[in-house]
């Protein structure tokens, strides 16, 4: 029987989707949380979709096993590619992200929208569904970030190389008079330092991560499964991996990182 006391899990294909689990500690901070960092098989933007759903079902049957109440999919990939499967195999709730198009589309002035994701997002059949349901009289413009992840999972988030990247992907669509970017991967909120310095103060950044945070609060409370009591929250991490990228980025003494291979 699922316990208001249980946690809030979370996987992605690496750190990136601690950028989510930071929002929903923010706005929930009494909830216990289990996130998994399936960094050995980071990028999942690279794999088939088969691929993606296999890894997913790994990811979750761990989490269940750690008893958590709910699952966010804290990946745009793995969202994309997997989370009617998973709703239709499994009976707990799930939280799914999609590249903040829509928000896009509301403030956009040129009518040109950036959105710099992974392939197997912006290949995915949920993603062009939800392109589909966008004005027809606003372009926008796809870049697939190959090359960011890994570099973020290497712990090369200020390299001349992942600079070299980001002009790279960016500068076209500069050119092309975007107003707004959206952020298609949990990884990339945290190259936004780097991604102002090249695409100036003008230019909306939009990622999903409040949203999602938000989304979660409103799902536990439909679900009667919000944690009834204010005790001190535990967070734990679970990485398949050398943790030393981990903890660059997480700077919270209340959350315990564990290497253990899965």
């Amino acid at each position: 029987m699922i316990s208001n006391n249980n946690p809030i899990g979370f996987f992605d294909s690496g750190v990136g989707g601690t950028s989510i689990l930071k929002e929903v500690i923010t706005l929930l901070p009494f909830e216990n949380t289990i996130y998994l960092s399936d960094s050995k098989n980071a990028p999942y933007g690279q794999k088939t979709k088969e691929e993606i759903i296999a890894l997913c079902i790994k990811n979750t049957e761990f989490l269940l096993a750690k008893n958590c109440k709910i699952i966010v999919v804290a990946c745009n990939t793995a969202t994309t590619n997997a989370i009617d499967f998973l709703r239709d195999k499994y009976a707990i709730p799930f939280i799914g992200i999609e590249p903040a198009i829509k928000p896009a589309a509301l403030i956009t002035k040129t009518k040109i929208i950036g959105i710099l994701a992974t392939k197997g997002t912006l290949n995915s059949t949920l993603f062009e569904k939800t392109s589909k349901t966008i004005s027809k009289d606003i372009t926008i413009k796809e870049t697939i970030g190959k090359g960011l992840v890994e570099l973020i999972e290497a712990g090369k988030l200020h390299s001349e190389e992942m600079n070299d990247l980001l002009l790279q992907y960016l500068n076209p669509m500069i050119k092309n008079d975007i107003d707004s970017l959206v952020l298609g991967c949990t990884h990339y909120p945290y190259l936004i330092p780097q991604i102002r310095k090249i695409v100036g103060s003008k230019i909306k950044i939009i990622d999903s991560g409040e949203a999602v945070a938000k989304q979660t609060k409103a799902i536990l409370e439909k679900n009667n499964l919000i944690k009834k009591d204010a005790k001190k929250a535990s967070h734990f991490i679970y990485i398949n991996k050398d943790k030393t990228a981990l903890k660059n980025l997480i700077v919270n003494d209340g959350i315990e990182v564990i290497e253990k291979d899965f």
